[in-house]
């Protein structure tokens, strides 16, 4: 039996020497962070990592990405900090997901200010748009057979839970599916019992259902997903841009993680 967890560490170890990188954080992304994984389900581990000072004054830049895919089980990617902070300061969703992510395969102790920093910069209005966009084209894609994969429901729902967080509470969603049905906690009629019950059958479902296998539409999830699609659409475009992102806290975060 494949030992996964020792794979992604020797393999993050030949990044950083192939390479010459240091990795500051490295995680799990996708649906085994998100907490609904299927028997099988890939690994897709994403990493932060951090050149030397040298490298960065080059006349011609060194990618800012390094792909390390072993096969279709382990998957390996990694952004140069100087990306993911790029990317921060732009709101882009993925970079607070790694950075909140509940599983986490390697840190180094620089992370703790960066991940403050990166924090700081959530732009609501972009993950809004995001997440209403990521959960509309999955519908659109993959959800209008009468059979349907079940894992594209699931990645069309989180995406309108994590919107419907954002709409509620003004702050990054957290990154496990679970976690986010607290919001059947509230008063709001989309978010009812049926639904609620039909998601906790699903996760069940998903649990024992190759990524592969067709199944029947659930009418209630479909429904669901068409009038939050709508919702978020409608709620994004009225979204203050309340960017809190400073540059200079960026900059000062990279430069303190160069020695600098």
């Amino acid at each position: 039996m494949r030992d996964i967890e020792k794979e992604i560490q020797y393999s993050l170890d030949m990044i950083e020497q192939k390479h010459d990188v240091r990795i500051l954080l490295a995680v799990e992304s996708g649906s085994r962070a998100w907490g609904f994984a299927s028997p099988d389900s890939d690994y897709d581990v994403r990493f932060v990592f951090l050149r030397r000072m040298q490298d960065y004054l080059r006349i011609s830049p060194l990618p800012d990405v390094i792909e390390w895919r072993l096969d279709e089980v382990l998957d390996i990617n990694g952004w140069d900090l100087m990306k993911v902070l790029k990317q921060a300061d732009k709101g882009n969703p993925s970079v607070f997901e790694w950075t909140l992510s509940p599983i986490v395969y390697r840190t180094a102790p620089q992370w703790d200010n960066i991940r403050e920093t990166i924090l700081a910069c959530f732009n609501p209005k972009a993950a809004l748009n995001h997440y209403a966009g990521l959960a509309d084209a999955t519908r659109w894609k993959y959800l209008q057979e009468e059979q349907v994969k079940y894992k594209k429901y699931f990645y069309a729902l989180r995406p309108l839970l994590c919107g419907l967080w954002i709409e509620r509470y003004h702050i990054v969603p957290p990154v496990r599916f679970t976690d986010l049905l607290v919001l059947f906690d509230g008063c709001d009629e989309m978010l009812n019992e049926r639904l609620y019950e039909a998601i906790q059958e699903l996760l069940v479902k998903k649990a024992v259902t190759l990524e592969t296998d067709l199944n029947p539409q659930i009418p209630v999830i479909q429904n669901f997903i068409e009038s939050a699609c709508l919702r978020l659409k409608a709620t994004a475009v009225k979204a203050n841009n309340n960017r809190q992102a400073q540059k200079d806290a960026l900059d000062a975060a990279f430069l303190k993680a160069l020695n600098l």
